[in-house]
């Protein structure tokens, strides 16, 4: 068991993993000051310069200053931080999606060529089905197995 856990150890996966850990704490940290930092006080600007992180609502019915006096006498809702959080989410979900959308690009395979529905009648040229045997146009057998079955046939009588 040890033999198989340091052949994955090794192998990539666990090292992948903790880059990606690593670089998402990071992203965190940027997205979050981000939407602290520009994003909800250009909200507030637009909202009438609300304060979201004093939103809250305290549970003992009393009215606090602040959120931070509010829970040192009762416990509170603090739904003015929720909605950071949430906007917060939606911007890190929207850069998410938009790097793998440009990825799904990048490695996007072309699709295959369709597969053809008419071919060209040997003899009188024109545009037939691929599965005729028989050109609706010069009446030519186009099939190698149906012209020797013919073939057979005349020689037989």
């Amino acid at each position: 068991m040890l033999e198989e856990f340091k052949a994955f150890a090794l192998k990539g996966n666990m090292i992948d993993m903790a880059v990606a850990v690593i670089i998402g704490g990071a992203f965190n940290g940027l997205i979050t000051s981000l939407v602290e930092n520009v994003v909800m006080p250009a909200l507030s600007l637009i909202t009438g310069k609300i304060d979201f992180s004093n939103m809250f609502l305290a549970l003992n019915g009393e009215h606090y200053a602040t959120l931070e006096a509010a829970k040192e006498q009762t416990s509170v809702v603090a739904y003015g931080l929720f909605v950071t959080q949430l906007i917060n989410f939606l911007i890190m979900a929207f850069v998410v999606f938009l790097v793998i959308r440009q990825l799904n690009k990048l490695y996007k395979k072309p699709a295959p060529p369709a597969e053809p529905t008419e071919k060209e009648c040997p003899y009188c040229k024109t545009k037939i089905a691929i599965a005729a045997t028989r050109c609706p146009h010069c009446t030519s057998i186009l099939s190698d197995e149906i012209q020797k079955e013919a073939a057979a046939a005349l020689t037989d009588k």
